[in-house]
């Protein structure tokens, strides 16, 4: 029998922990989007997101003798905080299972939360180790197993939020945007916003990168990625739930992906018209949201964006700060190629005009040729390529670099640095876990022949680090290399074809 989620988002217990959250008028987002966007304000739950309402309502449907038993999860961030205050509410022992990646300040949080009635234990270098070990300890020690996103009671608590939305404006609402991780919060606000108005479309915004559920309805068929990104934590899951799949599948009325730079654009959006700043997963709705505006042209709309969580490391906010302009093509860059000769860097200012420049950087390295990057101000999308034609029409040869990982996120930090002694060197970005030990692990793995002949690395206050490495390895040795990469684990991106890479390093 099909699970009857309205009436299960009906009768849901949350409101024991959980408060009813401000659905708010954004009113800078909204004159400049040309629609009416209002933010449901998840972020402002008791743990600054919206998982302590599934996390409560499981718990609360229980039998006593399984609450007496107690429960476990495995989480590396906000499913975990909710848990652990539903215990602490209800007096249950809570085992929490964590990643022995996962912040400080996070564990802190789930401890704080629930006090003497929580154990967390940490294992594993991932939410699918920690989800493993945690089906272990649940069977040797008879606890009920709290999903994160696959239940019928956590998605009908997620629900409740699309009900509040509709008590809160009566009026007619043209679409709501719902972040995807595993599925949980879209399949039960889509649940309650079909059977209530179905003209209302249902939209899902996941980060580029960790689009699982993206693939897996294009597919028709659930597909497990084999990485994921981790610039939005909360939203990186590999495989989407087998019954969150099956109820998008019928509810969701478009998938909208987001990259790094439009999520820090969201963030900072959000703390123009809020002065909150939400923890990129929390972003993913308004991201998408603009998005989906821009590309659709649509205007004169009442637009729903899930605000679902706020639990940003601070020191993050380096990177996002750096990285906003871009998504909001308030920044462009690029790499010029101009004559090595007096006067050129002059005309190549003033094709600028009454542009701003943000970055600047050069060495010389050619006796005919001098290759520069440069970022400059913009206004908005299009502009960059607009730049682009007009240093090509002087003469100047331009490669637009504004989307390109590598060039954001090392280059510009790097330029200068050609070398005739990097013989047969591949160029690699990897994605280390913060934590110590990490960079011997990549060292120890290499063959002792291998040289590094370029190494460029920057804490962004992330999780996880950004490396450039660049590594002369013998062309007889290429297999040999890749088995390497493989064994390594590390997500990876090879970047030895890279047209920046060829002008300013290699």
């Amino acid at each position: 029998m099909a699970t009857n989620y309205l009436k299960k988002i009906l009768s849901a217990r949350v409101y024991d922990v959980a408060r009813e959250t401000e659905l708010q008028f954004a009113p800078e987002l909204s004159k400049r989007l040309g629609n009416q966007v209002l933010l449901k304000r998840e972020d402002n739950q008791p743990v600054f997101s919206f998982k302590l309402r599934g996390a409560y309502n499981k718990m609360a449907h229980l039998t006593p003798e399984a609450l007496k038993r107690g429960v476990i999860a495995a989480s590396a961030g906000n499913h975990a905080q909710g848990v652990a205050l539903a215990a602490a509410k209800m007096k249950c022992n809570a085992v929490i299972v964590m990643p022995v990646t996962t912040p400080s300040v996070k564990i802190d949080a789930v401890k704080s939360r629930g006090g003497s009635w929580v154990e967390v234990i940490l294992h594993g270098e991932s939410y699918s180790d920690a989800f493993q070990y945690s089906e272990l300890v649940a069977k040797k020690r008879g606890l009920t197993f709290v999903h994160p996103f696959d239940d019928p009671d956590v998605i009908a608590g997620q629900g409740t939020i699309a009900q509040e939305i509709f008590t809160q404006h009566t009026k007619p609402i043209d679409a709501v945007f719902v972040a995807i991780g595993g599925g949980g919060l879209i399949a039960g606000i889509g649940e309650y916003v079909k059977a209530v108005s179905p003209n209302t479309k249902v939209i899902g915004v996941q980060a580029s990168d960790s689009d699982a559920m993206n693939q897996s309805l294009k597919a028709n068929k659930r597909i497990e990625m084999k990485d994921v990104g981790l610039f939005s934590d909360g939203t990186a899951v590999k495989l989407v739930g087998k019954e969150t799949f099956r109820i998008c599948k019928k509810v969701v009325d478009e998938i909208v992906t987001v990259d790094t730079d439009e999520i820090c654009a969201a963030i900072n959006d959000v703390f123009t018209d809020t002065r909150s700043i939400l923890e990129p997963a929390g972003a993913l709705a308004i991201a998408g949201m603009k998005k989906y505006v821009e590309k659709k042209r649509i205007k004169k709309k009442t637009l729903v964006a899930v605000a679902c969580g706020a639990n940003m490391n601070f020191s993050r906010l380096r990177f996002v700060a750096e990285r906003a302009d871009v998504g909001e093509f308030r920044e462009a860059v690029f790499a010029v190629t101009i004559p090595e000769e007096r006067g050129s860097f002059k005309r190549f200012c003033e094709l600028l005009g009454k542009r701003n420049v943000t970055e600047f950087n050069y060495r010389i390295g050619d006796q005919s040729e001098a290759h520069i990057f440069v970022g400059i101000s913009t206004q908005k999308a299009g502009d960059s390529d607009a730049i682009a034609k007009h240093f090509r029409k002087a003469k100047f040869a331009t490669i637009d670099l504004t989307h390109d990982e590598l060039a954001k996120s090392h280059l510009r930090h790097m330029v200068g640095g050609h070398s005739a002694l990097a013989k047969d060197e591949l160029l690699y970005r990897f994605e280390f876990p913060e934590r110590p030990g990490a960079l011997m692990k990549f060292l120890t793995s290499m063959a002792p022949n291998w040289n590094i002949s370029l190494f460029h690395y920057r804490n962004h206050g992330a999780d996880y680090g950004r490396i450039l490495v660049g590594i002369q390895v013998p062309k007889n040795e290429q297999k040999k290399f890749q088995k390497f990469l493989a064994t390594l684990g590390y997500p990876h991106w090879d970047e030895s074809n890279n047209p920046a890479y060829r002008l300013f390093l290699k």
